[in-house]
């Protein structure tokens, strides 16, 4: 089981973002745990050597699109919170977007029941609340922590331990898809993957001028990239299933 000694939450805000600094110190104010804001990685600024640690094709199944710019900066920001973690000595770090929010209590029963995940554990508090538990880990009242049967998309909020974190930098020092995709692949990194809900974690980009990473397709590129993805999502169960990953 977790202690929660040494342990901080990160928030990490893109710093030209206005409309989202008020929800960050919101954040920070209602937060059940010591939180300070991280500088996101700014993909319009994002310096030669950063960008270069995107390497298209680099793993398989091959991801079937081009990662854009903003992408890339979220995952060297997550990336960012891990080294954090790791050169910190923490024992865990709660890692948050800045378009979150969430009842405090509530929040802290997750934090609660996601520590019985143990050293190495990463904890995804998803903001569906649909995903299906394979195996069931711990229970508080309605609030469960599982391994899924497949792990979500999004990376909102999360409970990332040190041992996770040192295993998650050594494996993305280059990466070729985004940040909450390459989580499903437990074949490749070998972190337990959890999640807890219900958890209270809610989005409101739509609230706070929308998302910064997200962009509109015309319709007809719009079903071919559908396909591309659906065969993509295929090839990813086959291998987690194939690899004895649950």
């Amino acid at each position: 089981m977790l202690t929660f000694m040494n342990i901080r939450a990160f928030i990490i805000h893109l710093e030209r973002s206005e409309q989202r600094r008020r929800q960050a110190e919101w954040i920070i104010a209602h937060c059940p745990i010591s939180c300070e804001m991280i500088a996101a990685v700014d993909g319009l600024v994002m310096d030669t050597e950063a960008a270069r640690a995107y390497q298209p094709d680099l793993l398989k199944p091959h991801y079937p699109f081009e990662l854009r710019k903003s992408e890339i900066a979220v995952f060297l920001s997550h990336r960012k919170c891990w080294q954090r973690i790791v050169s910190e000595g923490l024992d865990a770090g709660l890692i948050l977007e800045d378009d979150v929010e969430f009842d405090p209590l509530a929040l802290q029963a997750a934090l609660d029941l996601a520590k019985k995940a143990g050293p190495g554990a990463y904890v995804r508090l998803p903001k569906s609340q649909r995903e299906s538990a394979r195996e069931i880990s711990a229970m508080a009242g309605a609030t469960q922590l599982f391994i899924a049967k497949g792990i979500g998309l999004g990376a909102m909020a999360q409970l990332v331990t040190i041992a996770a974190a040192r295993k998650l930098l050594a494996a993305t020092e280059s990466f070729d898809r985004p940040v909450d995709t390459f989580m499903q692949m437990r074949w490749h990194h070998g972190v337990r993957v959890f999640s807890v809900q219900p958890n209270s974690i809610r989005e409101i980009s739509g609230e706070l001028g929308g998302s910064t990473i997200h962009k509109k397709f015309a319709f007809f590129t719009k079903f071919k990239r559908e396909i591309k993805r659906s065969n993509y999502r295929l090839k990813v169960a086959y291998l987690s299933r194939r690899s004895g990953q649950p």
